[in-house]
């Protein structure tokens, strides 16, 4: 499965938490037909973040209904460990959960790979780089979140660029992940950084040409990945 993630290569992931949830399907059907190459499911507890979306029921009704499609659940939620087993279930591909809400990084580590999901970890803007860094080569996905986890639109924060290049420095073939406040505007930092994993909310899912966007956004990255 992890051949599908085009190591080191662009992916560019919509936020589906920004899309008009009265049509789900047609939503992601209308990311994917843009040029997507995956979607980014974006499951919130209450309690690790101040806001509620969707769990493995949805996860599952949207696998029905996109069997092909690669689909990461970015699980910002308390015990990450307790959804494992339904998440995998669901048909998630990429189970992202957060450092900050385990005390044992290495044993949800294995317990993702157990359910035969690939893994990611990403860490909020007050968390050191270095805890991250130090879990590199058990990850498939490392994700830097550039805004507060919780809430779509919220404003890119550039000042978490450095924990970018230092991740794309110590672990040059990485996938490197970065989520919230991703346009046009903003895309050529986080390319310039290492970033090779984009999500994007609301600058694609409420564009009127999401392809033009995302063809954007990809060629910004792949242009300073081909330096």
């Amino acid at each position: 499965m992890t051949s599908r993630l085009c190591k080191g290569g662009c992916m560019i992931g919509p936020s589906i938490l920004n899309a008009d949830l009265s049509k789900l399907a047609e939503e992601c059907r209308r990311m994917l037909d843009a040029g997507a190459d995956y979607l980014h499911l974006d499951v919130m507890d209450g309690h690790f973040v101040p806001n509620i979306t969707f769990g493995a029921p949805v996860v599952k009704s949207l696998r029905d209904k996109f069997p092909g499609v690669l689909f990461e659940v970015h699980m910002m939620v308390s015990n990450p460990e307790q959804w494992i087993g339904d998440m995998a279930d669901a048909g998630a591909d990429i189970y992202t959960f957060h450092l900050e809400a385990t005390d044992d990084a290495e044993t949800t580590i294995q317990k993702i790979r157990s359910g035969g999901m690939m893994v990611g970890c990403g860490i909020k803007p007050k968390t050191d780089v270095s805890q991250l860094s130090s879990l590199a080569p058990l990850l498939d996905v490392l994700l830097i979140m550039t805004v507060e986890p919780g809430f779509g639109g919220q404003s890119f924060m550039e000042d978490m660029m450095p924990k970018v290049e230092r991740l794309r420095r110590d672990h040059p073939d990485s996938n490197i992940e970065v989520d919230g406040g991703l346009s046009p505007k903003t895309i050529e930092k986080a390319a310039q950084a290492g970033a090779n994993f984009i999500v994007s909310g609301s600058a694609v899912v409420k564009s009127s040409e999401p392809g033009k966007v995302i063809s954007e956004l990809k060629d910004v990255v792949n242009r300073h990945r081909n330096q």
